[in-house]
Parts: structure tokens; sequence; C-alpha cells
């Protein structure tokens, strides 16, 4: 039943959408699928499904948070993508608004111990998922405003203590620390609002502010990268590069120049609580800035830190300075190619000698109808991060994990892309782990995913 309902999340979402579009057409919006051949637009973009079906970006589809920048440098929060970045999203407008959804389900069983390679393998049948919708509009001749919802029915699906994963940790449950285990998101992952004003084509100032939302810190959060669309799994770097992506209370200002950005936030340091459904107190009492340049369209590079005060609840006293950066790569190229990654690098500094280096290198490469991609960790995490001080003592441990991956696009009904895929998965614990993990752990799954249609652009 949990299955069904993020199936439902996704299907139900498209297909109104597209209903909407195919139903109530206007002269000021983009033409329905079905009337694409009878009603050419010459400032609209056509794309094509991979059923045929003509799909169109509207007249009016800047970048969130700037109106002379394309949209598909869109990332999490106000992170930055390549301009080359493909785009898998439903999309309405005119040429003053823009509408956007956009998201994922997979259907999935997953397995971290195959054949008894590790005692703490765990299998699980789920269905990680979220969805997002976002409108920009255009305000005078200079502004813009934003505004996204992003939701996740993971309470649901995954239950309070998430799903299986080998050595991520992260978060609590029941009052107790998360590990092997990536834990479910939250029902409102971001409520946000968001003002530009171009003062020229080169020179943007913008606001930002979400309840959630997310500060600028860290590459963009995985669930937006096309290099890691096609595995469900979240990295177990997560919370050394990325975790910031769902901040109870968070504001941003920030200065585009051609192509360089400086951005600042002030945000609450608490990570999200057990409570997957409500908002949980907003605290602004951290901060960080980061530094983006995308030097072509294909190149996004960031450089950014915080000071997070007190992010973990069982360690009430700890503050966290993160240190981050990333380059990430994209091309199209062809009428259904595109490659796509990233590398990123974290470091998370709580003093005393408490420094942990975590490093992704993860990509995509989507020919045709078929994809393959890869993800490689090296992730460095303490005794007490994996709840192992009681036998292990206090000490680090370097952690390496490889996954590669096959995902092959089925059928598209309505505004849906079905694709169906696997996963394998090496982890390679330290010789003091082996005792707890097994020699060589390998993790398998499969899974059927639900995600809107690529558009061309």
């Amino acid at each position: 039943m949990k299955i069904v309902l993020s199936a439902v999340l996704l299907l139900s979402a498209g297909n109104l959408f597209a209903q909407h579009q195919h139903h109530t057409p206007a002269k000021d919006t983009v033409p329905s699928p079905h009337q694409h051949h009878q009603m050419p637009a010459k400032d609209t973009m056509p794309a094509m499904s991979h059923e045929g079906h003509d799909m169109q970006m509207p007249s009016f589809a800047p970048h969130a948070f700037s109106l002379h920048l394309p949209m598909s440098r869109n990332a999490s929060g106000t992170a930055w993508l390549p301009d080359q970045t493909p785009m898998y999203m439903y999309m309405r407008g005119n040429d003053r608004t823009a509408f956007m959804l956009h998201g994922s389900v997979f259907l999935r069983y997953t397995h971290t111990g195959v054949g008894k390679s590790s005692p703490r393998g765990a299998g699980k049948w789920d269905a990680p998922n979220w969805l997002m919708g976002m409108v920009n509009r255009k305000v005078g001749q200079k502004g813009l405003f934003t505004a996204k919802l992003m939701i996740s029915l993971d309470p649901l699906t995954e239950g309070g203590n998430g799903y299986p994963l080998l050595f991520q940790s992260g978060e609590t449950y029941k009052g107790q620390r998360l590990v092997d285990r990536q834990h479910p998101h939250d029902l409102f992952s971001e409520v946000s609002v968001g003002y530009s004003h171009a003062f020229t084509k080169n020179l943007d100032v913008f606001g930002y502010a979400g309840y959630p939302g997310e500060p600028a810190l860290g590459a963009p959060a995985f669930m937006h990268r096309v290099s890691a669309m096609n595995n469900p799994n979240a990295p177990l770097s997560h919370h050394w590069q990325d975790a910031t992506h769902i901040t109870f209370g968070t504001g941003t200002l920030g200065v585009r120049y051609r192509q360089f950005k400086v951005e600042g936030s002030v945000f609450t340091g608490r990570e999200p609580d057990e409570n997957r459904y409500n908002f949980d107190k907003a605290r602004f009492d951290s901060y960080s800035y980061r530094l983006s340049y995308n030097p072509s369209k294909n190149w996004a590079m960031q450089f950014s830190q915080g000071f997070i005060h007190s992010p973990e609840p069982l360690e009430p006293e700890a503050n966290v300075t993160r240190t981050t950066a990333s380059v990430a790569y994209s091309t199209i190229y062809g009428k259904d190619n595109h490659y796509n990654i990233i590398l990123a690098w974290g470091l998370n500094d709580q003093g005393s000698g408490h420094r942990e280096h975590a490093i992704l290198l993860e990509d995509n490469h989507q020919f045709g109808r078929n994809a393959v991609f890869s993800r490689y960790e090296f992730v460095q995490k303490s005794s007490e991060e994996l709840a192992l001080e009681d036998v292990a003592g206090h000490a680090t441990f370097n952690l390496h994990s490889f996954s590669v991956g096959y995902n092959r696009h089925l059928l598209t009904t309505g505004a849906v892309e079905w694709t169906a895929g696997t996963v394998a998965t090496l982890n390679l614990p330290p010789d003091r782990l082996k005792s707890y993990y097994g020699n060589l752990p390998v993790g398998l799954q499969a899974y059927l995913q639900l995600r809107p249609a690529r558009h061309r652009h």
C-alpha cells in the first residue's frame, strides 16, 4: 500500500498537469503535446519525448533567480548546475509566468548484504520519492519572483528508520542514532520564496527564504543532480556535502556578476527531528557562504563553508565547520544522449582533532533508451558516528563504496516516463570493521522508476 501511494503521487500530479495542458489551451500559453503540430510558436523551443509526443518550453523560462540565466542552471536551493543539464520536468507558462513540476518515485527491492556477505545487511521493499513544484513570475521589467514547494512521502513509504544502506549515518530514530540506514525525508522538504532584480544583463541581486529551505552551502542536493537521477540511494557522504538541503529556517542574499555568484545565508543548524510531518523550530544560529562559477555552458563549480551550530541532538554541544567544493560537468549530444558527472569534496571539522573528509565521484551516461551510472565514495567516519565506540573505542575509519547500475526507459504514459533499473554496490570496510560488516559486503537492488519525461531545450 505504501509503495502504491508513492506511485500515485507522481502519476496523479503528472496526469493532472498533462490534462490541464490539453483541456485549457490559451493563446498565450504553451501548446499541449497534441497541439504542437498545429500551433507552432516561433519564440518557444520544441522537445520530443521517447514516444514521439511534442513538448515545448514556455516562451518565458528563466532561471529561478535571474531573468538572464537559463532555467537549466536551476538546482536545489540557490545552487547552480551547468547550463547543458537536461531537464526532466513538466512545464507550462506564458510570457510572464512559468510553472514547473518535477520529481521521482522508485518502486524497488533493496538488500545490503546479498549472499550473507554482511552480518549487518538487510532487505526491504520500499519507495523513495519526492515531488517539487515551482513558479516563476516576472515583476515589472527587471524583477522576478519565485516560489517552491517540495514534498516527500518518505515518512509513509520508508517508516521512521528509513531504508537499509551500509555505512550510512545521520539523524535519529526513537532517540538513537540511525546507522546503516538512510533517514526518511520530511513531508515538507522545501517551502520557499525568492526575489531577484536585474540591474543589467550581467548583474543580479537576489534574496531567498525557506521554512524549510536550503542555505548557500554545498553542491546541489543529490535528488536534483542528473548524475544521481537513476540511483535510488542517498550518498554516504550526504552529511558531509549537501545534508542542509532541508533546513527549518534559512535566509540567503546573493549577487551574480556574469558567470560568478557570491551568496551568504543564516540558517538553523539543527538537523530535522524525528517527527517528519511537522515544522521544526527556526533557530537561525548558523551561517554560511558560497562562491559559484560557471566558466562555460558545460561546467559548474562551487566552494562553500558553513558554521553549523549543534547539528546533532545527541551531541548538542558539538558544532561543525563544514567546508565543501565541487565541479560538475554536463553535455547533451545527439537526440537522446547526455552525460553528467560531478566530483565533490566535503570536510566536517568539530575541532579537537575531529576532522573527517568525504569524496564523491558520480556520473550518469544516457544513450537512447539506456543509461549506465556509477558512484564512488571515500568517507571518513568516527566510531561514534557508526555507534561502535563501545567496541572500537575512539577511532576514525576510512570507508570506500562503489556502485554501478543500468537503467532502461520502458515507455511514456501521458507526461510520466517509466524506467527500470538495477544497482550493484561493493563496500570495502577497513580491517578493524570486517568482523562487524564482513570482508566484502555486496548490495543489490532492482526498481521501477516513475519520473517526468525530459524536455528538450
